[in-house]
């Protein structure tokens, strides 16, 4: 039970060794084509491209960037059933979109969702088979959910492919610290 609470804490605040978030970058103004799934937090690689301060932006245009950039803010300030509803939104008008589906999952995993989490992971690995983000957002989710067995697996999986990847390293500490506590 106790470890349950650290998670979830955890979980809205991030977690790896770097201090930033665990789970998605949405800082970064990069270019978007280099998007993968960072464990939760936002849309990662690059990361998104920066985020109007109204809600007001048009919808002309690509109706699912629209809904991507909403989806996003809403994410940053911790309001997921929006972000949610979002990138639901994103998916419905560009089911090919792997950063409305990234976010999707996160919101998913953010609120406890995590029958249809699982789904969006899997639309994900069908998009990016061997994203070493995608498998480590996934041990991420399996983390939240407390079956630390099944998280370790995916984090091991992502560093295998990519050793590189900081947050992995972060979410194995975080794995180690919550089966201590």
């Amino acid at each position: 039970m106790v470890a349950v609470t650290v998670i979830t804490g955890l979980a809205l605040t991030g977690c790896n060794t770097t201090g930033s978030s665990s789970h998605i970058d949405t800082t970064s103004t990069s270019a978007v084509a280099d998007l993968g799934v960072d464990s939760h937090g936002g849309i990662i690689g690059a990361a998104w491209p920066s985020i109007p301060a109204s809600n007001q932006a048009s919808l002309k245009g690509d109706q699912s960037r629209r809904f991507l950039e909403l989806g996003r803010e809403n994410f940053k300030g911790d309001n997921f059933g929006n972000a949610e509803s979002s990138f639901r939104r994103a998916v419905e008008t560009r089911p090919d979109s792997f950063e409305a589906w990234a976010g999707l999952a996160a919101s998913y995993d953010q609120l406890g969702r995590f029958d249809l989490a699982d789904r969006a992971y899997d639309q994900l690995m069908k998009l990016r088979k061997n994203d070493a983000r995608v498998m480590n957002n996934r041990g991420y989710s399996y983390l939240l959910r407390g079956d630390y067995a099944k998280a370790e697996s995916w984090f091991e999986k992502a560093l295998a492919k990519d050793p590189a990847l900081e947050e992995v390293e972060g979410n194995l500490h975080l794995l180690a610290k919550v089966r201590q506590s």
